[in-house]
């Protein structure tokens, strides 16, 4: 429906226009240009009729939509944005009028951002506020006196490009503050459609840069970007029925069901996809902002200087690729069409240099380069191996390259997770950034190993089976294999990059999941690399990956238990047996901890602060604290485990790693105790003092503390907020990580407590946890426990699932 099938009768009075509004929202199921069109159109007619209501001469007044609506993209919960503006001759008249427009606005409920002014008024507002400026820069007429309409456009736009080098300059930094506020519109898992950056308003930002005459935005596929992320605002706004621009997780599904996607990561990727567009186009706008300015600056001290016209100086870089006015660009005699290494060795160059690609370069190359033979020639091999090494630049060139499709020329399978979200609160980004900033971070790490090559290779690609189903792990494997080979690495080469790729997370969850005191366990990871040169890969591999997933994914204790695990494979790779668990001899504060809590018949512990992280995990900052330990000596007993954990959640203490075992005792000591060594941090606040927490250790032990009640109170009092609903827990058994215990691996959303719980379900399936390994990551606990039965040997299977299945049954009470 539009104003041409919509006469003004039908919708003169506000039920006659609400009534056209809804029918057009809700017959029309296409979002699009066609319906905010309509809409836009229906409300013009409806605010016209209104205008010219009972107004016999309209001279001197006008009705001007300004901003969105100015533009004709009215969403279904867009703002009316709208200036009545008046020559000043007649107030009372121009009151009435203003009246006469606003309230019906209010009485059917839509958001009115409004205002009255002269011409005068109007610009010296937008002369004091760069956002009303911005918005008098879309103005369109409406109603009434069509010169005073135009007299205010002409003189804003004049206005504007007479301005342009001061106020491009403050709109460059409200773009870059919004941008710190509210993050990559591209990366976030709810998005900001407006605000973000990348999103409508950088879009708009766009808009006003090409309106200044000064630069203008690469207008390929930035209008479709456009159009594609006010799509999504429109189903937003009809799914929620409010007028939000906040793409929340739990409307996802319906927003992508209304714009017939086939679901929400579908949409997220169009999303990224729109933003990562508008983003681009932003930095090559600014850029080239930045250059006109730099240049205007330049021209009078240079003509005063050496008088004449000046030509740009070049600054040859590699074969066929200078530097020019601050970016990279193809050299004259460059020839694309015949060197199908040229796009490598240009952005190679460029990121060794710090500088960015032009455009029109990258474009050049995209249109006439010819694809690189299989298996590519070793040139090739060795600049994209330079750009990879070459640190945070690579970020911005590689994101060149992408916008314009050479990436998935070089590689067709990033195809499939460019622009992939990552449904994990503990990423920072998509797939394919992720996979990038995984090469920036081994690239820091490449004095550690002896071929960064593959190093850097595989960082790129350890994660690229993510764009298929099944364990990407598994998948990444077949296609790293693929993709090395065709990049030219021989066969060797190419087993240790799929190697990699097979096991980029095999040392992080060994160490922070299993028992490195099991023989089994140091075992099986050297069998998993083979050798002591895929080994050390696979640790700066395991650094990188972690750091370029979030700070939640690293720290100096997972460092420390990587570098542990490390060490003993090390070990191993050289023809040294794995230490037996019986080995491992108690230190002489274990030992005075046991013999004094044999000699009381009561827990006895001490807590003591690690700060002495091994070098791996050093930095500029200095050491890191490891965490604080605490060691508690026990009479062995039913309920120990529960029973410290429940103390521990009652102090508001975090446990990062628990080991559980039996403590040997010196001859002529009798009796068993149970050893505890645990890593802890203050959830807030400082440390309790060990005299509280052992008191209420033997408080517990003996029944006189209900644990559970009083976490129980606690939670009442104090309830947490919640989000969206967590994925329900998961309890398995892995038959084949010990062969002195079984299991069982325990994937929950984290909670104060959560370790309490499982503690006391173990117990009361009749098994004793010989050592716990509790790791968390974001929001989400992964912890593995290793139980025997009451007379120390491994459960039987089917016990050994019965156990894990009451246990999940209890997690999800």
């Amino acid at each position: 429906m539009t104003s041409t099938d919509t006469h003004d009768t039908d919708i003169a009075g506000p039920g006659g226009y609400a009534a056209a509004r809804l029918r057009l929202l809700t017959e029309d199921a296409r979002p699009g240009p066609h319906r905010r069109t309509a809409l836009a159109d229906l409300t013009d007619t409806w605010l016209t009729g209104l205008f010219t209501a009972g107004t016999e001469h309209t001279r001197g007044v006008s009705l001007v939509a300004v901003g969105g609506y100015g533009r004709g993209e009215l969403s279904p919960r867009s703002d009316l944005d709208l200036l009545l503006l008046h020559d000043g001759g007649d107030p009372d008249a121009v009151a009435a009028l203003a009246d006469r427009l606003w309230y019906p606005v209010w009485d059917l409920g839509l958001a009115l951002d409004h205002s009255v002014r002269t011409p005068a008024e109007a610009r010296r507002t937008a002369a004091d506020d760069l956002k009303v400026q911005l918005g008098l820069l879309d103005a369109r007429h409406l109603a009434g006196d069509l010169g005073l309409t135009t007299a205010l456009r002409t003189t804003v736009l004049a206005d504007w490009r007479n301005q342009a080098p001061r106020r491009l300059t403050a709109l460059k930094d409200l773009c870059d503050e919004r941008a710190e506020r509210q993050g990559e519109l591209r990366y976030l898992l709810e998005p900001d459609l407006k605000e973000a950056r990348g999103g409508l308003r950088d879009a708009t930002a766009l808009r006003a840069v090409a309106a200044s005459w000064l630069a203008d935005a690469p207008r390929e596929g930035l209008a479709d970007a456009r159009r594609r992320l006010l799509d999504v605002r429109d189903a937003l706004h009809l799914t929620t029925g409010r007028a939000t621009d906040r793409l929340a997780l739990q409307e996802q599904d319906q927003v992508a069901a209304a714009l017939g996607l086939l679901d929400a990561d579908a949409l997220l990727r169009q999303v990224y996809e729109a933003a990562r567009v508008i983003a681009y186009a932003g930095d090559v706008t600014w850029r080239e902002v930045g250059r006109v300015l730099r240049s205007r600056s330049a021209r009078p001290r240079l003509r005063s200087l050496l008088g004449g016209r000046q030509t740009a100086e070049r600054t040859p870089l590699a074969e066929g690729v200078v530097e020019q006015d601050g970016e990279v660009v193809l050299a004259r005699t460059a020839r694309p069409e015949r060197d199908p290494v040229l796009p490598l060795r240009a952005a190679a160059a460029a990121a060794q240099a710090g500088l960015p690609l032009s455009l029109y370069a990258v474009r050049r190359l995209a249109a006439t380069t010819r694809p690189l033979p299989a298996p590519w020639p070793a040139e090739a091999r060795e600049q994209l191996v330079t750009l990879l090494g070459s640190g945070r630049p690579a970020v911005d060139v590689w994101e060149a390259l992408e916008a314009e499709g050479l990436i998935s020329r070089l590689l067709p399978d990033w195809e499939r997770v460019r622009c992939r979200p990552q449904r994990n609160a503990v990423h920072l980004w998509t797939v394919d950034r992720h996979l990038i900033e995984t090469a920036v971070r081994a690239s820091a790490l490449t004095r550690r190993v002896h071929r960064p090559d593959l190093l850097l290779v595989a960082a790129l690609l350890h994660d690229i089976g993510k764009g298929w189903p099944g364990d990407h792990s598994v998948a990444g494997e077949v296609i790293a294999r693929d993709v090395a080979a065709r990049i030219g690495f021989d066969a060797h080469d190419v087993d240790v990059i799929a190697t990699l790729v097979r096991h980029h997370l095999l040392l992080v969850e060994t160490a922070t999941r299993r028992d490195l005191d099991d023989p089994a366990t140091v075992r099986a990871v050297a069998d998993a690399v083979t050798t002591p040169g895929t080994l050390e890969l696979l640790h700066a591999l395991t650094e990188a990956d972690a750091l370029a997933t979030g700070p939640a994914a690293w720290s100096a204790w997972r460092a420390f238990l990587v570098t542990d695990l490390v060490h003993r494979v090390s070990a191993v790779l050289a023809g040294a047996p794995p230490a037996a668990p019986e080995e491992a001899a108690p230190t002489a504060e274990q030992e005075r901890l046991a013999v004094e809590a044999a000699a009381t018949g009561g827990p006895v512990l001490a807590l003591r602060t690690r700060t002495e992280p091994p070098s791996a995990a050093e930095d500029a900052a200095g050491p890191e604290p490891l965490g604080v330990e605490l060691l508690v000596a026990v009479p062995d007993q039913p309920g120990v485990l529960p029973a410290v954990a429940g103390v521990l959640a009652l102090h508001r203490l975090t446990v990062r790693t628990a080991g559980l075992r039996a403590a040997g005792l010196p001859d002529g000591v009798d009796g068993g105790v149970l050893l505890l060594d645990w890593r802890v941090a203050a959830e807030y606040g400082s440390l309790p003092q060990a005299a509280r927490l052992r008191a209420d250790l033997v408080r517990a032990l003996d029944g006189s503390l209900h644990v559970g009640r009083r976490l129980a109170e606690r939670d009442a009092a104090h309830p947490r907020r919640r989000g969206a609903a967590a994925p329900p827990p998961r309890v398995s058994v892995d038959p084949a990580a010990s062969r002195h215990a079984t299991v069982i691996e325990v994937r929950a959303q984290d909670a104060p407590g959560l370790l309490f719980r499982i503690g006391r379900a173990l117990e009361d399936a009749g098994v004793r946890v010989r050592s716990a390994h509790v790791s968390t990551l974001g929001a989400n606990a992964v912890d593995a426990f290793y139980v025997t039965g009451l007379d120390g040997t491994r459960l039987p299977a089917e016990e050994a699932e019965a156990v894990a299945g009451k246990l999940e049954e209890t997690l999800e009470a």
